[in-house]
């Protein structure tokens, strides 16, 4: 179990980062879990913290649902796949990653990335690709929705926190992955390491 103490040294012009990336039409505009247009042009009011009154912006999803029926599912034997596939791929771009989760509809990772929008797109974009033509010839086609979530952590106790919500939060059908892992293999159903109690052996 990772115990932080402070916030590990960044490198010059890099920030930590909590990176969310949901499957192809999972995440719709008008999800009642809350939602962000690109460039915020059209928003609901509540997030998936805090999620909105119900059927706010029913019509906008009635509609997008149309246009992206089936949302993509990643099967269990595929999701070790693609997390290796990110955690490869962002370590190959020189970027630390201390965790990732891959679960049935979404990915995480909690990475340390440069203080930069459009390059941080760019950097994940690089990562989904890979990931996506690690399992083409079991799910073709396109794999990842656009854009991503990319929550900037501020501090040693919100560092702790995206990590243990990645790391242990995903469900018992979770790929997890961590850089305290002995190799890049990781593991399903990943169990809160026990504290041992004072005077027990």
């Amino acid at each position: 179990m990772l115990m932080i103490s402070r916030m590990p040294r960044r490198s010059p012009r890099k920030v930590w980062r909590h990176i969310i990336i949901n499957t192809h039409g999972s995440w719709l505009h008008g999800d009642e879990r809350g939602f962000r247009s690109r460039g915020h042009r059209i928003h609901s009011s509540g997030d998936y913290r805090n999620p909105p009154p119900p059927g706010d912006h029913a019509a906008l999803l009635r509609y997008r649902k149309k246009q992206c029926p089936d949302e993509v599912r990643i099967d269990s034997r595929l999701r070790p796949i693609i997390g290796r596939a990110i955690v490869e791929k962002l370590g190959d771009l020189g970027y630390r990653v201390i965790t990732v989760a891959v679960t049935k509809i979404h990915a995480h990772a909690v990475t340390e990335l440069p203080d930069d929008v459009p390059k941080i797109k760019e950097i994940v974009g690089h990562a989904k690709r890979v990931s996506s033509r690690a399992v083409k010839d079991d799910l073709p086609g396109t794999v990842w929705s656009a854009g991503c979530t990319y929550e900037r952590i501020s501090s040693v106790g919100h560092l702790h926190r995206a990590y243990e919500y990645v790391l242990y939060k995903q469900g018992s059908g979770a790929w997890t992955w961590c850089h305290a892992d002995a190799d890049i293999s990781g593991i399903f159903n990943r169990k809160r390491p026990r504290t041992q109690k004072p005077g027990r052996r």
